[in-house]
């Protein structure tokens, strides 16, 4: 049990320096080219540790200079977390090799490595609290361990999941996957627009890298607010906003180049796309129903699940009270969703009821 402790808990540090350390170079770079309004080295060493607690979307509150007003900051890329996860799951290979089978039950070393990472991740973040920017510290200890938990499951003697979770996996997995590509086509059909955004950021040459760095990390964000508006739903870009096929309510948005795919108007007509919604309940009952309605509905229920946890990584406040609603309605488009799915489901079963019949 010795041996599994150490090993653990010098396998977690390293998973945690992994990504640490090149946030720390990026930002002792940017302090360097750019300065900072102390030009003590506090201040990147900071802003490292802020990027890596972000990276596993734990949130910030701020108290925005000069004035000191109060903002909050959760609207996260969630794509960012694949860099912890990669990091954990490369580290905890290493110590199971480390280990050579010195333990009798690979559960508890997953539980071990986890509790360590988190413990790392939370005094990381109460550590790293200024008086403009205080990571939700109370908060690490719940995203750290969850995301170390999934990557160590994928690691060594996996776990056999059940029926229902890996057709509900595979269904989310569906859906981020197509609107990740319809981002990438409508990316390249207004190139020219994101372009013009990203020129008005005068962002240099580093700063360009790093910005198309934040953009692709956000992409994940940015195809759920696609599916809530394909469900109709819509999302907002601040407080007031809104943005669907039936309702066009945006003065201004942030300057970010990937908010150029925007669209300008009221779509009604494009309240047909909820068909995609419906053909994946289809789908949902074509790879259950077989096996009983038990199945089809332990799917169901765990694709809700999914769906509710891809909304609330998709949404938050960007630092301010006007950007205080950003991203996708938590409620709005799971309700939406889940009704379109729902009527999807009971539209094949009930054909497929009266085919039998």
């Amino acid at each position: 049990m010795q041996r599994v402790l150490s090993v653990s808990l010098s396998h977690a540090i390293r998973g945690a320096a992994l990504v640490l350390l090149p946030f720390a170079f990026i930002a002792l770079v940017a302090w360097a080219t750019a300065g900072s309004a102390t030009g003590t080295t506090t201040d990147p060493i900071r802003g490292a540790a802020w990027i890596w607690l972000g990276a596993h979307h734990i949130p910030f509150s701020l108290a925005l200079p000069p004035t000191g007003l109060p903002g909050y900051f959760s609207y996260l890329p969630w794509g960012a977390i694949a860099l912890p996860f990669i990091a954990i799951r490369t580290t905890f290979n290493r110590a199971l090799d480390r280990l050579q089978g010195d333990f009798h039950d690979i559960n508890g070393v997953r539980t071990t490595y986890s509790i360590f990472y988190a413990i790392i991740v939370t005094a990381m973040a109460y550590l790293a609290s200024s008086p403009t920017v205080s990571p939700q510290w109370y908060l690490a200890p719940i995203f750290a361990f969850f995301i170390a938990i999934i990557a160590t499951l994928t690691c060594g003697q996996k776990i056999r999941l059940s029926a229902a979770v890996l057709v509900a996996s595979r269904i989310a997995a569906i859906i981020v996957g197509t609107f990740m590509v319809l981002i990438g086509v409508l990316l390249f059909t207004h190139f020219a627009e994101v372009k013009r955004l990203s020129v008005a950021l005068q962002p240099g040459i580093f700063g360009g890298v790093l910005l198309l760095l934040l953009n692709i990390l956000y992409l994940p964000n940015a195809a759920i607010a696609l599916a809530s508006y394909v469900a109709g739903s819509g999302f907002a870009v601040g407080a007031g906003t809104l943005i669907s096929p039936w309702w066009y309510h945006s003065d201004q948005i942030p300057v970010l180049p990937l908010l150029g795919i925007l669209p300008t108007g009221r779509h009604p007509l494009f309240v047909a796309a909820a068909l995609f919604f419906i053909a994946i309940g289809v789908l949902l009952v074509y790879w259950t129903l077989d096996s009983g309605i038990q199945l089809l509905a332990q799917s169901a229920l765990f694709l809700v699940v999914a769906l509710i946890l891809l909304a609330y990584l998709s949404s938050g406040s960007l630092m301010t009270n006007e950007m205080g609603s950003f991203g996708v309605s938590i409620w709005k488009f799971g309700l939406t969703s889940i009704i379109e799915i729902a009527i999807g489901v009971i539209a094949t079963t009930f054909a497929l009821t009266r085919i039998k019949r």
